[in-house]
């Protein structure tokens, strides 16, 4: 059956009618929606951040029985000049295979006067950069001894500015001062958290000889199951490996939980912006009954005047989706957070972005439509005496 529509800018004019209601119904809007987008930018960073931590072709050598906490993983330093002369597929370039031996730990690291925090720190060789692949000298040089290279997204994690983590500037670590000698940069992953620096300088500073972790590049072709076969082989060393994509996917897994109360804070977010969505809009609708009635005693169908009320709830929340959106692309987008495998960047994406302007554009459709309905509910006569 047909029926005739509302103009579509009778509901704009009724937006600017009521600046005062309208503006306030735009800022909370915008604020609920900017939260959602806060919080998938969470999400979507710390998934972004663990994907693209591992290397398809590293493999990571560790002490058996550890799991995934390779900070607590202790093997002989003779494993890195055994695992090249033992396992075929191993990378090799002008005669240097492409094997990192690291230790690897957390602990406490002062920066400038600020309270020691617990920090992430890789002993490591030049063979690092052949291995770790995406890791890249931004500013500095490579760490000699007494110094220390740190990732871009160590002051976060530190709770420290970015001039006391920059190249000249000292930091406390076991007891000794390091200058930083260089920052570097690992295209988003969880390397940035890290500081580097020289491994005989960290085992002598931790009063070590062991290793946390043997890494190594395998060619495209070569078969993981070698390296595996001889980890299992050599009871006496008690190794274990794990190609680096699968130790990181076991991350996600891990960080699984923290994902979906993430997901439920976006669902708790969007139903009390709904619920305030429905209250101002029971407001805005109460005071508008006699007007609604004259619109009926006009020849506007309820069903009409209930798609108006619609385009006005829908047009509100889209202005408000869009200006949350600009908010956190310029201001949001790529801020860093700390957490508690080292930091990483909010990121605003297109998925980001897609369910805050969804969560927005639901806001204004379901706040609006109950208090519509009801308030056509009452007779016409009544509404148009309604004060």
């Amino acid at each position: 059956m047909f029926f005739r529509l509302l103009p579509w800018e009778y509901a704009i004019r009724n937006l600017f009618r009521r600046p005062l209601r309208t503006s306030l119904t735009f800022a909370g809007l915008t604020t609920v929606i900017l939260l959602v987008l806060i919080v998938v930018g969470f999400i979507r960073g710390l998934e972004r951040s663990l994907a693209v931590s591992g290397d398809p072709q590293t493999a990571v050598v560790f002490s058996l029985g550890m799991g995934e906490n390779l900070e607590y993983s202790s093997i002989a330093m003779r494993t890195s000049d055994l695992l090249p002369a033992s396992v075929p597929g191993i990378q090799e370039r002008y005669g240097r295979e492409y094997v990192s031996p690291e230790l690897y730990l957390g602990t406490q690291i002062g920066v400038a006067e600020n309270e020691p925090s617990m920090g992430l720190v890789r002993g490591v060789t030049r063979s690092a950069l052949l291995v770790r692949r995406q890791v890249e000298i931004e500013e500095g040089a490579w760490p000699e001894s007494g110094e220390i290279l740190m990732g871009r997204m160590a002051a976060t994690k530190l709770g420290a500015t970015n001039t006391e983590i920059s190249v000249g500037q000292p930091i406390d670590l076991e007891g000794r001062s390091w200058r930083i000698s260089g920052i570097f940069s690992a295209g988003g992953s969880a390397f940035e958290s890290e500081a580097w620096c020289r491994l005989d300088d960290l085992q002598q500073a931790m009063k070590r000889q062991d290793l946390s972790v043997v890494a190594l590049a395998l060619t495209p072709g070569a078969d993981f199951s070698d390296l595996d076969l001889f980890c299992k082989e050599r009871l006496d060393l008690e190794l274990q490996t794990i190609r680096e994509t699968d130790y990181y996917a076991s991350l996600q897994k891990d960080y699984g939980p923290i994902r979906w109360l993430a997901w439920l804070v976006v669902l708790l977010v969007s139903g009390a912006g709904v619920f305030a969505g429905l209250n101002t809009m029971y407001g805005s609708v109460v005071g508008r009954i006699p007007e609604l009635c004259t619109l009926q005693v006009m020849g506007f169908v309820r069903r009409s005047v209930v798609i108006s009320l619609i385009q006005e709830g829908v047009l509100i929340a889209s202005a408000a989706s869009l200006l949350a959106a600009l908010i956190a692309l310029v201001f949001i987008n790529g801020a860093a957070v700390r957490f508690t495998m080292g930091a990483f960047a909010l990121r605003i994406d297109s998925t980001a972005v897609l369910v805050g302007c969804g969560v927005g554009l639901s806001m204004g459709l379901l706040g609006a439509i109950p208090p519509a309905i009801r308030a056509l509910k009452m007779p016409i006569v009544d509404g148009l005496k309604a004060v």
